[in-house]
């Protein structure tokens, strides 16, 4: 089979023996030439440049998206016949370290002690002797009260991190009950747990049902000493409700890795919330095991069995 593969994907074209592998770049479409590929492997493509790659391809049978969530891949009308598969599983590990990251950034003040470096201040509000587990605010994640919403294998990989540090982790997800050995409760149940919750961590795909699902009612029930952090989507985010909450200080801060529209607008209200660190939708961008993913599947085409991480498409 001829399989291209994106000049952004870190994929041994070696591991391939017996198969005819086409690096292509990622941010052109697929050349005319090589229209008669089999298996497509996407990644960090343009929604445009991925549609007019569609219509050339008129053979592929694979279409293996390395992003978890395949939204665009699926969007970008290639034919009925082409199996896509998306990259869950790939970015697992680099989504939760860098909502780790940015947990302890926000309950250590770092943003705050940066901005004292760049005016040359010692702070010594910042340091020196500090109460444990003061009323008022959220000094350590040493029994934290973490709720993670969104708690598929990136949630629970968080929620053990988590525990590493001490915190007390509950998931959010569709059915309740156990899951990777921490309780799991429904979206319905939110207002039960919100009053004393520590810690938001929304790592939600965006769907209807999520659209907006950080709104007003969710942001007034967190306690004040609460801190808010997004590696999901962005559009699963009241961004304006976040704004008045963090200028109102009726939450302690927050961290977005998205936004609704990327790249953030310089003129953004988010850019002068007060306690908001904002990452560039860096939390991903290094799936981990692209190649095993590939090869798995590539081999499962071949012997016609069940694909890993096969995305149901929707017929119009």
């Amino acid at each position: 089979m001829k399989i291209l593969i994106p000049d952004t994907a870190d994929i041994d074209p070696g591991r391939f023996a017996g198969h005819e592998v086409i690096c292509y770049r990622a941010g052109a479409p697929v050349p005319q030439v090589h229209a008669d590929a089999e298996v497509l492997v996407v990644w960090g493509t343009p929604l445009g440049v991925l549609q007019e790659t569609a219509g050339r391809l008129q053979r592929v049978r694979l279409v293996q998206a390395l992003a978890a969530g395949p939204d665009e891949v699926v969007a970008a009308g290639f034919r009925d016949e082409a199996v896509i598969c998306s990259g869950s599983g790939l970015h697992n590990q680099p989504v939760a370290e860098h909502a780790l990251a940015l947990m302890p950034s926000l309950v250590r003040r770092l943003p705050e002690t940066a901005r004292r470096q760049h005016q040359r201040c010692w702070d010594d509000d910042l340091g020196g002797v500090q109460p444990l587990h003061p009323e008022d605010r959220l000094t350590t994640l040493l029994g934290a009260r973490v709720l993670i919403w969104g708690f598929g294998a990136i949630g629970q990989r968080l929620a053990e991190l988590c525990t590493v540090l001490g915190a007390r982790v509950t998931g959010v997800a569709r059915t309740a009950g156990q899951r990777g050995g921490y309780p799991v409760i429904t979206p319905e149940r939110l207002p039960d747990c919100l009053p004393t919750t520590d810690v938001l961590v929304l790592i939600l795909p965006h769907v209807p049902e999520t659209e907006y699902a950080l709104d007003r009612r969710i942001l007034e029930a967190l306690p004040q000493r609460a801190f808010v952090v997004n590696v999901g989507r962005g559009r699963t985010v009241d961004e304006d409700v976040l704004v008045d909450a963090l200028r109102s200080g009726s939450i302690a801060g927050a961290a977005i890795d998205v936004a609704v529209q990327e790249p953030l607008p310089a003129e953004s209200d988010l850019r002068s919330a007060p306690h908001l660190v904002i990452t560039p939708h860096m939390a991903g961008g290094r799936p981990v095991g692209a190649g095993d993913l590939l090869l798995q599947n590539v081999a499962a085409l071949t012997e016609g069995r069940e694909l890993i991480n096969r995305v149901i498409r929707r017929r119009s």
